[in-house]
């Protein structure tokens, strides 16, 4: 077992009257260097801006469009290298499971375990999730309403663990394409769990002819500022130094050097969101 105990998770559920939280990393674990520098950098303006932040990254990615897609550096080194991250900056950190047998596995390094949106259904996995008695952050699924959501969290809290979250991802919308309907903020909220926009994941381009997801990055700022404006309690983006060599989901990440720029003007719309209150 490696992981070390992290301060609990920052303000998921005890002050939705403060700032909002951020979910933010690399789509998935591509060497040993990366997740500690891209986590430094990260905190370095989180800390500056008193945003509360979790550093978030897939130790493997299973659900690809190829089989010859990538995939991971092994789960037990990226594993690893997540519970380093949280050790060596005093940070929580999510990672996504896919199955029951992986829940226990990953929850000896990370704080958090997050269910992909295609499993969100999957009883087993939210069941063995909630054993762990981590945080779980459920994704949306893609085909779900946002009112269908209740069942998800439910499964988890009548398995005796309240600590959930909830992640909108957006919506289909035709095969290639997802949509943001803002009014699953507040749906979700009502359940009684924070609730969380994606925005990265919201702007990809599913199911492209070449079998790699296409994206819409430009309208990052745009997604983000309007989840912030409804009343998310928290943002999820994934980031990386050069989304165009990134070995997954680059086609919709925001370039590491935006960062800044973005969550000011984030906190600036949060904190006229609160005074409207």
């Amino acid at each position: 077992m490696n992981y070390h105990p992290t301060p609990a998770i920052p303000s998921i559920a005890a002050n939705p009257e403060h700032n909002f939280f951020l979910l933010a990393g690399p789509c998935v674990v591509e060497n040993e260097e990366m997740p500690l520098a891209i986590a430094r950098e990260i905190l370095q303006i989180t800390t500056e801006l008193k945003i509360p932040f979790v550093f978030k990254a897939s130790y493997r990615k299973a659900n690809r469009s190829k089989s010859s897609s990538f995939s991971g550096i092994g789960d037990e080194k990226a594993l690893n290298l997540l519970a380093d991250v949280g050790r060596r900056l005093n940070i929580p950190v999510i990672t996504d499971i896919h199955s029951a047998a992986e829940a226990a596995m990953a929850a000896q390094y990370v704080d958090i375990l997050q269910i992909p949106a295609f499993l969100c259904r999957q009883t087993d996995l939210l069941e063995a999730a909630a054993a762990t008695g981590k945080w779980v952050n459920i994704k949306k699924g893609q085909f779900l309403s946002p009112e269908s959501m209740i069942f998800a969290v439910n499964k988890v809290k009548e398995a005796g663990n309240h600590q959930v979250m909830v992640t909108d991802r957006g919506t289909m919308f035709g095969y290639q394409d997802l949509v943001v309907d803002m009014r699953g903020i507040p749906a979700m909220q009502a359940m009684n769990v924070p609730v969380i926009l994606d925005v990265t994941h919201s702007l990809q381009q599913p199911n492209q002819p070449g079998g790699v997801s296409g994206g819409k990055p430009e309208l990052i700022g745009t997604i983000a500022r309007a989840g912030i404006a409804a009343g998310a309690d928290g943002i999820f983006l994934e980031t990386h130094p050069n989304p165009a060599i990134a070995k997954s989901d680059g086609a919709n990440m925001l370039p590491l050097e935006h960062l800044k720029k973005l969550l000011t003007q984030l906190v600036s719309i949060r904190q006229a969101y609160l005074s409207v209150l």
